[in-house]
């Protein structure tokens, strides 16, 4: 089993920066790849980006490139997401989730794991 423990979020201008982190614990975390996604009210879950389990590989979705960045540090378990230039679209609950495999995908249904979210919201 893997536990995720999501933490960052809060309320931010547009604009702003918010950092979300992601701790994992149980199985080997430094194995498998992570992502992150979210889901606004009345929307459907979203994928946002997603890591390899080295780090060598990341993924992006067009409307947050160039403004988030995805990163993770194996010796602390954790994965983040650096927020940057928020917009009030980007407001969410934003969920870190695990792939039992090495490659990422852009594919929620592909992740094995997910943790209990937290909320983002950009005021305008």
């Amino acid at each position: 089993q893997v536990q995720l423990v999501e933490s960052g979020g809060g309320l931010v201008q547009a604009g702003g920066s918010l950092r979300l982190s992601c701790a994992a614990s149980g199985r080997t975390f430094s194995s498998y790849a992570m992502g992150w996604f979210r889901q606004a009210p009345g929307k459907e879950r979203e994928f946002v980006a997603a890591i390899s389990w080295n780090g060598g590989i990341t993924y992006y979705a067009d409307s947050v490139k160039g403004r988030f960045t995805i990163s993770r540090d194996n010796a602390k378990n954790t994965m983040y997401l650096q927020m940057n230039s928020l917009k009030p679209e980007d407001t969410a609950v934003y969920y870190c989730a695990v792939r039992t495999a090495r490659l990422p995908t852009m594919r929620g249904v592909s992740y094995d794991y997910w943790g209990q979210g937290t909320q983002v919201t950009v005021s305008s």
